[in-house]
């Protein structure tokens, strides 16, 4: 899987090359993660989806990106790891994302991540009229509809991937 040196351009040549409708939203690095932005961006958890890599314990090791929305929880002991098909799988750490992606955790997206990387889109997501992602840095967002994550490769919509939280 290569990475591009510039994730943040790399994620809007993506978005350039689907010609699908979407925003760029500029944001404060120091704002970037997603209870932050949120608040001081005016953007309501159950519209913010959080693209997260999770690693399974297995050799060689299994990774995937899932994408939920701010107001679940990502159901990483039963539902990622069965059907990653291992015993014990873990949130992937910043440098591990880092090193797969490109991107620093609060800037990580669904959009333009490394061919062969499995994306997982929680129902919930779909069921928005938008979400704003991450933009590949932590210096922007995307806002989308969601329908536009599905003509991405590697993409799989998971019922039940993420439950609300309490």
């Amino acid at each position: 899987m290569s990475i591009p040196a510039d994730p943040e351009a790399h994620v809007r040549a993506v978005l350039a090359g689907l010609g699908v409708a979407h925003e760029i939203v500029p944001c404060d690095p120091g704002l970037a993660d997603t209870a932050a932005f949120c608040e001081a961006y005016g953007f309501a958890a159950e519209d913010s989806a959080n693209t997260i890599v999770v690693e399974g314990r297995a050799e060689p090791p299994v990774r995937v990106a899932c994408v939920v929305l701010a107001s679940t929880r990502l159901d990483v002991n039963n539902v990622v790891r069965r059907r990653l098909g291992v015993r014990k799988a873990s949130f992937a750490s910043a440098e591990a994302t880092r090193d797969l992606t490109g991107m620093a955790i609060g800037g990580v997206t669904a959009i333009g991540l490394p061919a062969g990387l499995p994306v997982w889109i929680d129902a919930a997501v779909m069921a928005r009229p938008r979400v704003i992602l991450g933009g590949g840095s932590r210096s922007c967002k995307v806002l989308i509809a969601p329908d536009l994550l599905t003509t991405l490769p590697g993409v799989e919509v998971v019922e039940g991937l993420a439950n609300p939280i309490a």
